[in-house]
């Protein structure tokens, strides 16, 4: 089996430059589609990880399937998906590549780790945008967490991968709940961890509950290095409040994160569309004399003050 490398050309037309990133999923690269002669973003993952317990056919039939839903999704707030196939054993995803930065990056930016309440709202907000056309088109996300969010330059926040986490997961649960470590459950939802299937879109709505919590507060809402302990909480202890944290939020914006935090999905919001509209009266005003002033180019309140503006210099 042949393991990606620099300069390796996928399919005769994506070239590997260099890694942006690794988990235990796979590897996104820097790439060039040299066709088009455009920078794009490669996600490998090695076809055996796809492979238990199905067949090898089975899983690559299970691969196409999947990353074709995630290229039918054409939202602002989802990063786009340009190919997919099997090279040399490789499975490979060419995805839009991002100009900006992950959530997570984006806290280590801010001295205290937290954003304020516009910013924490401007990126719920567009999540639960991205969420909504994805759940509508049948995709449940199952691994929203900072480092799956990207914010770019202008503002705008995008979902990273789609399908390929929901692929993987069902291949093997190990990979989404213990590859990665604590970091990787602290985001996950009470039906999630117990195994309950099938999962709807409340199931992600859980986790943007946790990315409001840890954005307004700078942690996660059951913080622990203790991956165990930190499953049992999710599953059965009550959410903490922001104020527990010393940081002061409107009433109806601690209610809603409570709700979204509640253990049975049944008792969370019905759709990303509502969260969505109860943080409007949180995003920031439109500011359109903002367009020609300078200021933070990882700026997530940045598509709500400036609809459709241009982008930073």
């Amino acid at each position: 089996m042949q393991s990606p490398e620099p300069r390796m050309v996928l399919h005769d037309r994506y070239q590997l430059a260099s890694i942006l990133g690794r988990g235990v999923m796979g590897q996104v690269w820097l790439g060039r589609d040299q066709r088009l002669e455009r920078p794009v973003a490669i996600k490998t993952v090695a076809a055996e990880l796809l492979a238990v317990p199905w067949s090898r056919e089975a899983a690559l039939t299970r691969f196409h399937r999947e990353a074709r839903a995630a290229a039918r999704l054409d939202h602002a707030n989802v990063t786009m998906v340009f190919d997919a196939s099997i090279t040399d054993d490789i499975c490979w995803l060419v995805m839009e590549l991002i100009d900006g930065t992950t959530l997570e990056h984006l806290f280590d930016q801010h001295e205290d780790g937290r954003l304020d309440v516009a910013s924490a709202a401007a990126v719920a907000a567009q999540l639960c945008a991205g969420l909504s056309a994805a759940h509508a088109a049948g995709l449940v996300h199952r691994d929203l967490k900072p480092q799956n969010v990207m914010v770019r330059r202008d503002g705008v926040v995008k979902i990273l991968d789609f399908g390929l986490v929901k692929l993987l997961s069902d291949a093997d649960p190990r990979l989404t709940m213990t590859g990665e470590g604590v970091g990787n459950i602290s985001f996950a939802s009470p039906e999630l961890l117990s195994g309950r299937d099938p999962l709807d879109g409340r199931s992600d709505l859980y986790a943007v509950g946790c990315l409001l919590h840890h954005m307004l507060t700078g942690d996660t809402p059951f913080a622990t290095d203790q991956p165990a302990l930190l499953a049992s909480r999710h599953l059965s202890a009550p959410p903490p409040l922001v104020a527990d944290a010393g940081v002061k939020v409107p009433r109806d914006l601690q209610e809603l994160i409570t709700a979204l935090l509640a253990k049975s999905a049944d008792d969370r919001p019905s759709s990303a569309a509502e969260v969505y509209a109860t943080l409007g009266p949180h995003l920031p005003e439109p500011d359109l004399a903002r367009a020609t002033r300078p200021g933070l180019p990882e700026d997530p309140r940045r598509p709500f003050l400036l609809p459709q503006g241009p982008r930073p210099v």
